[in-house]
């Protein structure tokens, strides 16, 4: 939890706006990912990694969200 109290809310945002969406054209890599996943195509490790990789950040700025809502 020391992490996410010395961990800036700015920096989350601005790894989750960039790396969470990276590339954005056509569309962000992480809707791709979501999709074959609710299609149930999702099959290969590459692509669970990918989603992995690009759910990451957004996974740590909800922690952030929560830790800040929770002390507040």
């Amino acid at each position: 939890m020391d992490f996410l109290d010395r961990l800036p809310l700015t920096y989350a945002v601005i790894a989750a706006l960039t790396l969470g969406l990276a590339p954005f054209v056509p569309e962000p890599h992480i809707v791709e990912k979501l999709r074959m996943l609710m299609a149930g195509e999702l099959k290969r490790p590459l692509d669970i990694f990918d989603l992995l990789l690009h759910a990451a950040p957004w996974a740590v700025l909800l922690a952030k969200l929560a830790r800040l809502a929770v002390k507040a």
